[in-house]
């Protein structure tokens, strides 16, 4: 193995490793809100390590009729797959997308959304409460 790849695959190590760490340390519990003013309340459930989502509010591109349909209902459910991390599904406009959160910082969440797999966008949210 080259120096340049061992650089790089101790550092994804070392990226891994450093997560759980953090993740333990952070509560997923509460609102959170993205530049737009979106807003989701997260909340474990089921076994105490499954995440649900409940969507508060949307706005930008996505305030449409069929979206804000979904306000107040639960759109979000994941499995923990490790610390700081889940991966289930997202509900929107009628439609279903496969999700990963990932806790990114004490105040910030990654939310990816990805349809048939290839076809993905990732919001970041930061905690209100």
């Amino acid at each position: 193995m080259n120096k340049a790849k061992l650089f790089l695959a101790a550092g994804a190590l070392l990226g891994t490793l450093a997560m759980p760490a953090f993740a333990q340390d952070a509560d997923i519990n509460g609102t959170w809100v993205d530049a737009e003013g979106t807003s989701f309340t997260f909340s474990l459930c089921g076994d105490g390590t499954a995440l649900c989502g409940v969507l508060n509010d949307i706005q930008g591109a996505s305030r449409t009729e069929e979206n804000l349909a979904l306000v107040n209902t639960e759109v979000v459910q994941a499995e923990q797959t490790a610390p700081g991390r889940w991966e289930g599904t997202i509900n929107y406009g009628g439609r279903s997308a496969g999700a990963k959160v990932t806790l990114v910082a004490e105040d910030a969440v990654d939310i990816t959304g990805c349809q048939l797999g290839i076809l993905c966008q990732t919001i970041t949210f930061y905690k209100a409460s």
